[in-house]
């Protein structure tokens, strides 16, 4: 039986999504668990999904942050295929927290999930997990679904989605790689500071390349400092 249904309103906007969506709650699956274990479980009093937006797991080394990276450690390798695919049929907080435990674990049978789901960004919030994710999987397949991205989203300047989060990505893939496919996106007055530009209210200088990439790197590399490259 086909347990996905498309919500609307109230239950589209908790989920995550602008308009109309389509879901599964993995309780009506019988897998309401994988919420409970991966997404809420908590540190410093705060879920799993919270940190991970957050970042401050990359604060100084402490019993806290040690805490923080046995769990997922633990949990990117235990969780199955299945429990993936069922975290990213729900919501932002579900998507964005398989999204980092597949960038963990560099699950790479996951890219092309991955790929379509930053592409299609049905939900807020989900698409800084998805960049991570390629940025960890670290190939130029992983380089071209982000440009697909920003090819799309860097377009319409009314959007303002995950196209930072993917730049950052991006220019991280590059300097790894020894590949350019950044440059014709930021050069100068380029698609980047054209869609920039049109970003009313917005502090520019959070939004330089540079400092796109820092961030990246900073979630990055604490990764890569707990788990095998």
């Amino acid at each position: 039986m086909n347990e996905r249904r498309q919500v609307t309103g109230l239950e589209a906007h908790a989920a995550g999504g602008t308009g109309r969506m389509t879901l599964c709650d993995p309780r009506d699956i019988g897998m309401g668990h994988v919420v409970r274990r991966y997404v809420q479980a908590t540190y410093w009093g705060r879920p799993r999904y919270l940190e991970i937006d957050s970042a401050l797991y990359a604060r100084p080394e402490g019993p806290g942050r040690r805490r923080f990276v046995r769990r997922v450690l633990r949990d990117a390798a235990a969780v199955t295929d299945a429990e993936l695919d069922a975290l990213l049929n729900y919501e932002w907080r579900s998507r964005l927290t398989a999204a980092w435990l597949i960038g963990v674990d560099r699950r790479a049978s996951y890219r092309e999930r991955i790929g379509t789901l930053l592409l299609d960004s049905e939900v807020c919030f989900a698409g800084v997990g998805y960049c991570f994710a390629l940025a960890r999987l670290g190939t130029r397949a992983d380089a071209e679904l982000l440009v697909a991205y920003l090819d799309r989203y860097l377009a319409r300047p009314e959007l303002d989605y995950d196209q930072a989060a993917a730049l950052g990505a991006l220019l991280r893939l590059d300097a790894e790689l020894g590949t350019a496919y950044a440059d014709r996106i930021d050069a100068p007055d380029g698609p980047w500071d054209t869609w920039v530009g049109e970003q009313a209210g917005s502090d520019a200088s959070s939004l330089a390349p540079e400092r796109l990439r820092a961030w990246t790197d900073l979630r990055c590399d604490f990764a890569d400092g707990w788990t095998r490259p």
